[in-house]
């Protein structure tokens, strides 16, 4: 942070500094969960006021939209690190460990500097607590945690994903230069509506007084929201489809070749090493957010088309169509909801050829499990149902009924633990004929939640925290 904050002089018991990992998300994870919304700027105003206002110390690209948001900022990212500024990197939910939620550099905080981030500003939150009518949120806690080790690193840029919405998201106390709106769709319904309009209300919220909107693809509806509050503020509009765009796109091993049209100019020849139209799509996005923030006026240049293409060359986004093991090939996917199943089965039939495909699919309770269904079932040969650890997760036996109905009654197995369900659908794939295809082509996408992905991808990859272990409860 730019000065250090002091506690005021009265006997304010200052709580024991944590000295581990663990200790830190045990003390995270006590508050209120990112579930239980009590929708105010109020409290992380106060708390950031305690920590000296440490996002007015950086400039900020600031993110929403139902999907994609990571895998943008991901890209946004690493073509800021090109042009040599110091990053930091806000992205929620995590996909294994916490920590990867604050990135520094390209590169999570190790669990050292997670230590010594949450240390900086434990004893804030508890006056903050007091003075509110409600405590701070888990994810109250972790913007603030975010803001302030962006301001002592000190970044030069913060690229920082909403967590829910807009408007009342913790991470709008910050104004951006570029505000980033991703595909909009519904999801969390019980929160931010059941139309594309109600939410594009909400996520409009991130476009401030004299920013640039980057818009990717919307419907009619959440376009002409968007577009009316851009009016509104007086902010610059880049929409995709019109000021930039994916111009082609050609399946390569491991990714696509791409050509994107920029806000400055064309870039071809370029290869991202990440699978389906839509990951194109976010370059696109991603190329015209950068080309926003990094030039202004009419005498603006365009990027270095080989920074361009060495920056896009390096992308990573686990767990986002992310192939973790061989023989039989296992794929992984936080797709969540209808719309990024889509873009899911879409993303399969354009760059694998596995046959059969068994699906492993743990979902949320609070989510459009049919709609999912419906969405991978010309895709998947056999579903697996299972469940992953949260206290949210839908039974395997309550997804089995809608999966059946779906799919039929001879396309759907239960095995309510993750670890036997994906043992299961690996022995599926593998012997072929008994779903009628050749042995020894087969595959299996685990998907349904970032929560069931990302316990998968400790699994399969040995990772530190087992599934079981308790983690914060992350909407998606």
């Amino acid at each position: 942070m730019s000065e250090t904050p002091s506690l005021p002089d009265d006997e304010t018991v200052v709580p024991r500094a944590a000295e581990t990992f663990r200790e830190v998300e045990d003390a995270l994870l006590s508050r209120w969960p990112e579930t239980r919304l009590e929708p105010s700027l109020e409290r992380i105003e106060a708390f950031l006021e305690l920590l000296g206002d440490p996002q007015r110390s950086f400039r900020m690209v600031h993110l929403t939209g139902t999907n994609g948001k990571t895998s943008t900022s991901r890209m946004v990212d690493a073509l800021l690190r090109a042009l040599e500024l110091r990053t930091g990197r806000f992205t929620s939910p995590h996909v294994e460990t916490m920590n990867e939620r604050i990135s520094v550099d390209g590169e999570p905080l190790d669990d050292e500097a997670f230590v010594r981030a949450f240390n900086e500003i434990a004893a804030y939150t508890h006056l903050v607590d007091e003075d509110q009518p409600h405590p701070l949120s888990f994810f109250e806690t972790v913007v603030g945690m975010a803001y302030a080790a962006f301001a002592d690193a000190p970044v030069d840029v913060a690229v920082v994903e909403v967590g829910m919405g807009g408007s009342w998201d913790a991470t709008n106390v910050a104004d951006a230069d570029v505000a980033v709106v991703l595909p909009i769709a519904v999801d969390h319904a019980r929160y931010l509506g059941g139309t594309t309009e109600a939410i594009a209300h909400e996520k409009a919220g991130i476009i401030k007084p004299g920013s640039t909107v980057v818009m990717a693809q919307q419907d009619p509806e959440a376009g002409a929201v968007l577009m009316a509050r851009a009016a509104e503020v007086g902010a610059t509009v880049a929409r995709e489809g019109l000021e930039f765009g994916v111009v082609s796109r050609t399946p390569a091993v491991g990714g696509q070749m791409v050509s994107l049209q920029g806000l400055r100019a064309r870039y071809d020849e370029v290869f991202l090493p990440l699978y389906g139209a839509h990951q194109a799509q976010n370059a696109a996005v991603a190329l015209a957010v950068v080309e926003a923030f990094a030039a202004a006026g009419p005498d603006a240049q365009a990027l270095d088309a080989d920074l361009v293409r060495a920056a896009f060359a390096e992308v990573t986004s686990p767990a986002r169509l992310e192939v973790v093991r061989r023989s039989p090939t296992v794929v992984l996917d936080a797709a969540h909801n209808p719309h990024g199943a889509e873009a899911v089965g879409a993303a399969l039939e354009d760059s694998f050829t596995f046959e059969p495909l068994i699906g492993v699919l743990g979902v949320m309770g609070d989510k459009d499990a049919e709609g999912l269904l419906v969405a991978l079932e010309p895709h998947l040969a056999h579903v697996v149902c299972t469940q992953n650890s949260s206290d949210r997760a839908m039974s395997a036996t309550a997804l089995a009924e809608t999966a059946v109905e779906v799919f039929g009654e001879d396309r759907v197995t239960v095995v309510p633990r993750l670890v036997d369900a994906i043992d299961a659908a690996a022995a599926l794939a593998e012997a072929g004929e008994a779903v009628g295809s050749s042995i020894g082509s087969g595959a299996v996408l685990v998907t349904g939640s970032v929560v069931t992905a990302g316990e998968a991808r400790t699994l399969l990859t040995r990772g530190r925290r087992a599934p079981g272990t308790p983690r914060e409860e992350d909407p998606s």
